[in-house]
């Protein structure tokens, strides 16, 4: 273990539990969801049909995939401040996965989101921490989240 790791590790366990912070506001805009539709070859009229949506869907706008919302996440966490304490001596982050997701409300086009995180978790595995975050996604005037993911992600140091 390099005495990078365990500082952060350290750092890392006395802030279990700790709201991290939010984020910055983002649009999700229809040419954002026809961008999604069309890497991921989900072209459902719920997304990306308006006029359909105002006659056929019970949301009467296009909504965004679930999924383009959760890979918004490294996005709409960037802007969430990092302890510089954290960074000392990181090589470099990698997406671990997650433990659970739960779309809980969709997001109407136009819509503006952003994600709030909290430090749930942390495992030192030699040289690197994997940390889990319990990461909400709001939605601007609206009580209920878009989403709630457990979010790992394994920090490496040197």
């Amino acid at each position: 273990m390099s005495a990078a790791s365990e500082k952060a590790f350290a750092l890392y366990e006395s802030k279990i539990g700790e709201d991290e912070g939010t984020g910055d506001w983002f649009q999700i805009t229809q040419e954002t969801i026809n961008g999604f539709a069309d890497v991921t070859l989900d072209r459902q009229f719920i997304h990306v049909d308006p006029e359909r949506c105002a006659t056929s869907s019970p949301f009467k706008v296009p909504i965004a995939h679930g999924f383009l919302t959760l890979s918004m996440l490294p996005h709409l966490t960037k802007s969430i401040p990092t302890d510089a304490d954290l960074t000392k001596g990181k090589v470099m982050g990698v997406n671990y996965g997650f433990e659970k997701v739960r779309f809980i409300n969709p997001v109407p086009v136009n819509s503006n989101i952003r994600a709030n995180s909290v430090l749930s978790a942390a495992l030192h595995k030699g040289d690197a921490i994997q940390v889990t975050r319990t990461i909400t996604v709001e939605i601007e005037g609206q009580a209920k989240p878009a989403l709630v993911a457990e979010w790992l992600v394994q920090t490496v140091y040197g």
